[in-house]
């Protein structure tokens, strides 16, 4: 049974490595030709996202600079295959060893036992592990330039952590002197896309951001515009009414996050995502032992964010700008990029 880690239609993008293994990477095919990638804009939006940055961020410490392998000729996409690697360089597999025999409450250990035949790779868990997100921002990060220059801008922040609107840092630290973690929610915002991108029913708007931002590890939820407190008011209150400025259609509110029957309507694009909090926690939980069919106890070792979802700001970005700009290249009859 393979693991299915390709996403995208005309950007095709296809993620591998795993949290321990040498190095995790990239492919990215059916970047339009010629386009000139800005390394240090790609590196400082890398940076947001790396380990070892402060208090709240896992100690494992990596430079996550990507190494461009192919699809590059002097600095410009060509054409071919685009594929980045990210070494590896600061792994303790042995934080890991318990985790052969009894597996960790909220990860992925146990279904991917059972799914993989004892085959997976547990160390840092593995291809389900947040490590991979790292290779996702170097796509989206490129893909972001890609938009920039189309006038398409994409930014998200957090908005709740730990339940709280504010005080973030110490919802955090509270949760940090119990041994244990926070979830978070984040907004993402995406500006200067045309109407028209999506289609009805499968394929919608929704469904194509949801099965990006759902990829990313603890996302647990999304919702668009209004989300779920539009089904709390009625129909004269979410409508979002049209007028006219400038020769163009505008909406005086933007309830459903500017996206109508599966398409982008004009306006700013919003969608919120729910992570859960970090499952790896120093509290003693409750698990089972595969070897004795009994069981078990364990305490997690190793080095973990308090917090998945500060991290995952950049991470919610790169999945969004991989979406707009597949869906920009598919648009009938419309060069945009």
């Amino acid at each position: 049974m393979s693991m299915a880690s390709s996403f995208g239609n005309l950007i095709k993008v296809t993620i591998f490595g795993q949290s321990h293994s040498e190095a995790v990477g990239v492919t990215i095919d059916g970047l339009p030709a010629g386009f000139a990638v800005d390394m240090e804009k790609l590196q400082r939006f890398m940076d947001r996202r790396a380990p070892g940055q402060g208090r709240y961020s896992t100690p494992r410490k990596e430079a996550d600079v990507p190494e461009f392998i192919s699809g590059l000729a002097d600095g410009k996409t060509c054409g071919a295959p685009l594929t980045a690697l990210i070494r590896n360089t600061n792994v303790r597999s042995s934080d890991y060893d318990a985790m052969r025999d009894v597996p960790r409450p909220g990860h992925a250990d146990y279904t991917a036992h059972v799914k993989y035949g004892g085959n997976e790779d547990v160390s840092g868990g593995g291809h389900f592990s947040g490590r991979l997100t790292a290779p996702l921002c170097v796509a989206g990060g490129i893909a972001i330039q890609y938009l920039e220059a189309a006038g398409v801008l994409i930014k998200a922040h957090a908005v709740e952590i730990g339940g709280r609107h504010d005080n973030f840092a110490e919802a955090i630290e509270e949760a940090m002197a119990a041994g244990d973690s926070v979830g978070g929610i984040i907004e993402c915002e995406i500006t200067g896309a045309p109407a028209g991108l999506g289609e009805p029913m499968f394929d919608s708007l929704e469904s194509r951001l949801a099965q990006a931002v759902f990829s990313i590890p603890a996302v647990k939820g999304i919702e668009f515009g209004r989300g779920f407190d539009a089904a709390r008011i009625r129909g004269s209150e979410n409508n979002d009414e049209f007028y006219m400025e400038d020769g163009g259609v505008k909406t005086r509110t933007n309830n459903c996050g500017g996206i109508l029957g599966g398409i982008s309507d004009g306006m700013p694009i919003t969608f919120r995502a729910a992570f859960k909090p970090t499952p790896s926690i120093s509290i003693e939980q409750n698990s089972i032992s595969y070897k004795d069919g009994a069981d078990a106890k364990l305490a997690v070792k190793g080095r973990h964010d308090p917090c998945v979802a500060l991290r995952a700001v950049p991470v919610v970005e790169a999945a969004a700008a991989l979406v707009i700009l597949d869906l920009m290249q598919e648009d009938r009859g419309r060069k945009w990029i």
